[in-house]
């Protein structure tokens, strides 16, 4: 026995195997006082297999073969348990055990059991969850975790311990992709390193997300489409006649081709889908909310790229499963939202393949992981808009203007003095014969923008737009003025994003709050202190200054026409325009 323990503290693997047992995976969720870590202690005790010492880490993800789900048997069915079985739901688990936690304190009531049960029931059968097996438990006196307890005479069925010990693992994903109509995955391979084992050849490695690979099979590589036959399947620095899912694996081709890091590599009868526009189903989970039109960092598989939502289709009411209208969500809100990328990239739908149809979204400043996704499927007019070759480009066109397009973008508070330094700059250019062009934020909301509002949504939507016609107007060779509060980092940094690199010149009219009220020349900040406006920078709506802004005009110490002289000067130093009679 001593032995056993030692190994099961060492290699819990090879003690399984020895065992012919395979690890189980499975997720217990709950609400806060539900009892989980209670629970969990007393299956580790009541397994014989893991120590009382802390639990390093849990892992609960898509390759759990079941759900715990865990109710209070005094508060019943609530919002977040339903939230928590929809999301079972969503990632693929169809087996889930019921456990109703803390039954001594409804005095082990047979009646409030079975009216937890058959709500929890009600729900499942709506969202597709197969099997519910329902146990009355007390974590904190171990009633029917590891042993059946005379306290609930009336229950006959197993105890948790028995009901998780006899799950039919590797069976229940299987099944859960025949009840979805799927067929079992092909070989998906996500590229992490890229080997030259031989001069004449190249290989690649990474592990196997689904299906095997063999020496001789012919392989395409996504996005690129080519194809090649591997002639080396190495794992564990050995060859291998066959390579499986999970495997860590290195792979030698027979021909010479061009691979990368964050390629997939994919059985040629039944590739991947490429594409850089799909609907997806997002589970938002950072206190700020999604916004339309905000662009992420997109982590799917071995890649990453750029990314934003487009629109949300609806958000899911967890309690009802209705579809509402949403214009964003918030932390822990469920949604489908049409997404698009900076590139196409490979997947399946995460129904086909949760492996390669699976993603997060991490914020680009606090590089926080903000959301996680599913594709549904590629949205298709990704697949019929097509870029138009024309002859005559934006060099061609600055150049005969003799001048190198970019764009100046003003940001600071409401009177700060954007409007009026913007509007003497374009006029100091136009003196000088350049080919400008001024968007002002009052302007363009009187026609491109007159839709929009003041919300945070909104405001992200206004600067969006505008973006996309300043870099048509830089396609167009000409220099760009904008003036727009712009109050968030993350639009402004997306701006600067979608520019070539030089192309965005950002401006800060640094002015105190206080002195912009003094200067109020709309009198939009009296009208906000007196609660007539809403959502008003500076007042109930916020403003992030830049952090490191090309230029900045203290508007305390400099007036209108030395700042706007200042600008033209940074922008002969930068080699936007030629210097007076060069």
């Amino acid at each position: 026995m001593a032995h056993a323990a030692e190994l099961i503290a060492g290699d819990i693997g090879r003690y399984l195997y020895r065992h012919g047992t395979r690890p189980q995976r499975f997720i217990i969720c709950g609400n806060a006082g539900d009892g989980k870590r209670t629970l969990i202690g007393r299956l580790l005790r009541g397994s014989a297999l893991i120590s009382d010492d802390p639990l390093a880490a849990v892992d609960a993800d898509a390759d759990a073969d079941a759900a715990v789900i865990l109710v209070d048997a005094r508060h019943g069915v609530s919002t977040q348990t339903r939230r928590h079985s929809l999301l079972l739901a969503l990632i693929g688990v169809r087996h889930v055990v019921l456990a109703v936690n803390k039954m001594d304190l409804v005095d082990h009531a047979q009646g409030s059991f079975e009216a937890i049960v058959a709500d929890c029931r009600a729900f499942a059968a709506r969202i597709g969850i197969a099997e519910v097996t329902p146990i009355p438990v007390s974590a904190l006196h171990g009633d029917n975790i590891a042993e059946p307890m005379e306290r609930m005479p009336w229950y006959r069925g197993p105890t948790l311990m028995t009901r998780l010990e006899k799950l039919r693992v590797g069976e229940t994903r299987a099944e859960t992709r025949a009840a979805l109509g799927a067929r079992q995955p092909p070989l998906r391979l996500p590229v992490q390193g890229v080997d030259r084992p031989r001069l004449e050849g190249r290989g690649c490695s990474g592990s196997i997300a689904s299906g095997t690979v063999r020496p001789g099979e012919r392989v395409r590589l996504l996005p690129s489409g080519r194809e090649a036959t591997v002639s080396r399947v190495v794992v564990a620095g050995g060859d291998r006649p066959q390579a499986v899912a999970g495997e860590a694996v290195t792979l030698e081709f027979e021909e010479a081709i061009d691979i990368a890091p964050g390629d997939l590599i994919c059985d040629p009868r039944a590739p991947a889908e490429v594409a850089d526009q799909f609907n997806a189903t997002i589970v938002w989970m950072h206190e700020e909310p999604l916004l339309p039109g905000r662009r992420y960092l997109m982590k799917i598989g071995a890649t990453s790229v750029l990314a934003q939502v487009t629109q949300i289709r609806h958000q899911i009411n967890v309690d009802t499963l209705e579809h509402l209208a949403a214009r964003h969500l918030d932390r822990s809100a469920i949604g489908e939202c049409n997404l698009s990328l900076d590139r196409a990239v490979p997947f399946d739908a995460y129904r086909d393949n949760p492996d390669t149809g699976g993603f997060i979204l991490i914020d680009r400043i606090s590089n926080a992981t903000v959301a996680a996704g599913m594709i549904n499927f590629a949205l298709r007019r990704a697949h019929n808009i097509h870029r138009q070759h024309v002859d005559v480009d934006k060099a061609a066109r600055a150049g005969i203007k003799r001048q190198r397009p970019c764009v100046v973008w003003f940001t600071g508070l409401s009177g700060s003095g954007k409007s009026t330094v913007s509007n003497l700059v374009e006029s100091r250019l136009h003196a000088l014969g350049h080919h400008t062009y001024l968007l002002d934020g009052d302007n363009v909301r009187h026609g491109l923008n007159k839709d929009l509002g003041f919300t945070d949504a909104d405001r992200v939507e206004n600067i969006r737009r505008v973006v996309e016609v300043a870099k048509l107007m830089v396609d167009a060779g000409l220099i760009v003025m904008t003036a727009f509060i712009s109050p968030f980092r993350a639009e402004r940094r997306m701006a600067r994003a979608l520019l070539a690199e030089g192309e965005f010149i950002e401006v800060f009219m640094d002015t105190p709050l206080d002195v912009a009220e003094q200067r109020d020349p709309k009198g939009l900040y009296r009208k906000a202190r007196r609660g007539e406006l809403k959502n008003f920078t500076g007042i109930d709506s916020p403003y992030e200054a830049p952090e490191a802004a090309d230029v900045r005009i203290d508007t305390a110490e400099m007036s209108a026409e030395q700042a706007a002289d200042s600008i033209v000067q940074m922008l002969i130093e930068r080699g936007v325009l030629d210097a007076p009679g060069a």
